[in-house]
């Protein structure tokens, strides 16, 4: 018991933690010898880490057939928002040596270039130019999103009731909202904040500590629930408590009526903020803020096979995605005989339908890839040139899939059951729910079996309803070729989701293989000629 408080103490304390406490720290991890063995080989690097990833060189960074498990795990446990999975993607990109753009400035693109740009700090669009490009050739690119269903302040969140300051909160996507019930959580985002001299800087912010906690009603006062469902009033009942409400002192009363205008936000919490951005609460002029779980992602299962943690929808997909496109131009002479332009596009509020300047309903990826092609021509070539680079692009949709679920098997359609640990599910739906055809699905299962990497399929059953992604967004905008896929979960929605260890890395090295292969599949298959 004495080393699970001190493992409390240091997790609280410290914003850094060593590998063999984040490890050791997940409850349903029996395997000691497996976590000792995880220990040594991801020594070198902090799982939940603000610094640099030293760990590059014992994963697949090198494509040696490593894991990027721990990489992934890192990047999770620092992702607690749209905006910090960017900032991080920017760190990643910037470390591996592609160049920042913005999108308000002229480019200079050259093949053999590696760029990305930034936008609203919650969308992010990345990219390597093969040397051997000509305008009119293809775009390869892998599309994910960086958000997740979570709850977000409102613009005014202080009210208090019965004696405790209360933050109020709006739902943000289709969330498992009885699951965010006794955890304990945080707040964090994004904040501007005034500077010495007038201006105004964007900062990212994120409490650590547990700070909020929305606890459920006793079984005594609800004898019911367990027979009839836990149903709550998202309104009325989905509010985190702060703290008790201290007494006003005759100080704080007399402040109190000299304004004439009540806090937006509890001043307790504009002090949390404000101590983590070692600034004065007054300079915090603007705040958008996530509430979050605190618990670090970890292993979990009986052999360590699952990965347990918040947001693998859809940060998973995104991160595999990210480390493909890195690692499949790492060296100089990755792109020396590449035809095409690698592209990874993180978008925002794929959850919430996207229809926003930061998501996949805005032209962000398709007005880059105009300018990039603009920027390429030297010299006359033709008419449609951007058009016909659309024509020659293919488009990897990224998004987890619904894993069958062994109490509820019956969900999912007899012969379409994805299992985890078993490859990317690809998804097809009649009604173009997704945007799979049979000719997509077929070059992208192609670059699966060149590489021997499992795929499965999945098709909703009939009497269901089916959701969406960014595929068809994406896919209509401009007649881009697409197919969707994911890999396997549990849990999906939930504030701790479920995957498999194995499925991340499969994910990745089919990522890689896409960007790697693809053109040379591509040109063997003749369809509209």
């Amino acid at each position: 018991m004495a080393a699970i408080t001190r493992l409390r103490l240091l997790h609280h304390s410290s914003p850094t933690l060593k590998p063999s406490l984040l490890l050791s720290k997940c409850p349903h991890s029996p395997s000691h010898s497996f976590n000792t063995n995880l220990r040594r080989k991801f020594s070198a690097t902090p799982l939940c880490s603000n610094s640099v990833s030293t760990h590059q060189s014992s994963s697949s960074a090198d494509g040696s057939g490593g894991s990027i498990v721990g990489d992934l795990l890192d990047y999770l446990n620092e992702s607690w928002t749209h905006f910090h999975a960017t900032a991080e993607a920017k760190r990643q990109l910037i470390a591996a040596g592609f160049h920042l753009l913005n999108e308000n400035d002229e480019w200079d693109l050259k093949p053999g270039g590696r760029y990305f740009f930034t936008r609203n700090m919650s969308c992010l669009v990345a990219f390597a130019i093969g040397e051997k490009y000509a305008v009119g050739n293809g775009f390869h690119v892998i599309a994910a999103h960086t958000d997740s269903p979570c709850l977000k302040l409102k613009p005014k969140s202080a009210s208090s009731k019965s004696g405790y300051l209360m933050v109020n909160v709006q739902t943000y996507g289709g969330g498992l909202w009885h699951t965010w019930f006794d955890r304990d959580l945080s707040v964090a985002g994004r904040v501007i904040v005034r500077g010495s001299d007038g201006s105004f800087m964007h900062k990212l912010v994120k409490v650590k500590r547990p700070l909020l906690r929305i606890p459920t009603l006793a079984i005594h006062l609800d004898r019911t629930v367990n027979k009839d469902g836990f149903k709550p009033n998202l309104e009325t009942h989905l509010i985190p408590l702060l703290s008790t409400k201290l007494e006003e002192t005759l100080e704080s009363k007399e402040k109190s009526t000299a304004s004439s205008l009540k806090p937006a936000h509890h001043p307790l919490l504009m002090q949390a903020l404000s101590d983590e951005l070692n600034c004065g609460i007054h300079d915090i002029v603007s705040v958008e803020l996530n509430i979050c779980d605190t618990q670090p992602g970890c292993l979990g299962g009986g052999n360590d096979e699952f990965i347990f943690s918040g947001r693998l929808d859809n940060l998973a997909s995104s991160y595999c995605a990210l480390r493909a496109l890195i690692d499949s131009c790492k060296l100089a002479s990755d792109l020396s005989s590449e035809h095409a332009i690698r592209m990874v596009a993180l978008f925002d509020n794929e959850e919430v339908g996207s229809d926003s300047v930061q998501g996949a309903g805005a032209p962000t990826m398709f007005q880059a890839m105009r300018r990039i092609v603009s920027c390429l021509v030297n010299e006359y070539v033709g008419e449609g040139a951007f058009e016909r680079a659309i024509r020659h692009s293919f488009l990897v949709s990224a998004d987890m899939a619904h894993g069958v679920h062994p109490n509820f098997m019956d969900k999912h359609e007899e012969h379409h059951r994805p299992e985890m640990q078993k490859g990317l599910v690809i998804k097809h739906n009649a009604n173009q729910r997704y945007a799979t055809s049979g000719v997509t699905a077929f070059l992208f299962k192609e670059v699966g079996k060149i590489h021997n990497l499992p795929t499965q399929e999945f098709v909703v059953r009939n009497d269901m309803g089916c959701g969406s992604t960014i595929g068809p967004i994406l896919a209509s905008g401009v007649g881009i070729r697409t197919v969707d896929c994911g890999i396997a979960q549990l849990s999906m929605h939930s504030v701790r989701e479920i995957c498999g260890k194995e499925d991340i890395d499969i994910a990745y090295k089919h990522f890689k293989a896409f960007y790697q292969t693809f053109s040379s599949i591509d040109r063997k298959l003749k369809v509209d000629f």
